[in-house]
């Protein structure tokens, strides 16, 4: 069963409070970061899974993609992304990225922002996303670190007086199925290690060009809780290549 918390009002109205939603793409920590792997967009057929509010399809169109599909889950991001971002050579599908069924050499880049720690089975996915690629072509995305992701319930130790101790790191070498703390609901996510990760890039004809473990903006560190975030990485960045 693929979970779509971001379709259930609750969840979906605090997601909808958070600053990479209401600034965009400044308001996200990792942006700075993901920006400076992002490929020449000029004349590109560009996929982006997860879109959520379609901030990267709008980013792909300024800088003159020739084609841009966002694909969500979530029908209430969609409604979002096509009343924020909407453009003629744009368009938006909703479905779970496991679902997709495109041609052979269908896109020049594939990129993905936070989305594939929602997703089971990522070897199946890099093994399409490679199919869809035409050779040469790029694949960029962003998920949560496995150090992040590995003892599931993504919060800090606290001590008696609610002052942070450490971040828990457990069961990393145990891929899989994690129930995770979210905007104060219960979010299924899923694990896995760093090696399969970079791994099933390489056995699936991509050669790696970037791996960048984003630290949080100067600009940033005054807001509260972000000096903590200096103390584990959060996310991780990749991009990577298909071979000719």
């Amino acid at each position: 069963m693929k979970e779509n918390k971001y379709d259930q009002d609750s969840f979906f109205q605090k997601y909808s409070q958070m600053s990479r939603s209401q600034q965009g793409l400044e308001g996200a920590g990792e942006w700075h970061e993901l920006e400076k792997l992002l490929p020449d967009f000029t004349n590109q057929r560009v996929l982006d899974l997860g879109c959520g509010y379609g901030w990267h399809c709008w980013y792909a169109m300024e800088h003159l993609a020739k084609s841009v599909i966002g694909v969500d889950i979530s029908q209430k991001m969609l409604d979002v992304a096509k009343q924020k971002h909407h453009h003629p050579h744009i368009a938006y599908q909703n479905s779970a990225m496991e679902d997709l069924d495109y041609q052979e050499n269908s896109f020049d880049i594939v990129m993905s922002s936070l989305a594939f720690h929602y997703i089971n089975d990522f070897q199946g996915l890099v093994k399409n996303i490679s199919h869809w690629l035409s050779p040469g072509g790029y694949f960029v995305f962003s998920v949560e670190h496995p150090i992040f992701t590995a003892q599931g319930s993504q919060d800090w130790y606290y001590d008696e007086n609610g002052q942070i101790l450490h971040f828990p790191v457990d069961n990393y070498y145990y891929e899989g199925k994690r129930e995770a703390h979210f905007l104060g609901e219960s979010v299924i996510k899923y694990h896995r290690t760093l090696t399969t990760y970079l791994n099933t890039l390489l056995e699936n004809d991509f050669i790696i060009e970037n791996v960048v473990e984003p630290m949080p903006p100067a600009h940033m560190m005054d807001l509260p809780g972000m000096k903590d975030e200096m103390r584990r990485p959060m996310m991780l960045l990749i991009k990577a290549q298909k071979k000719l």
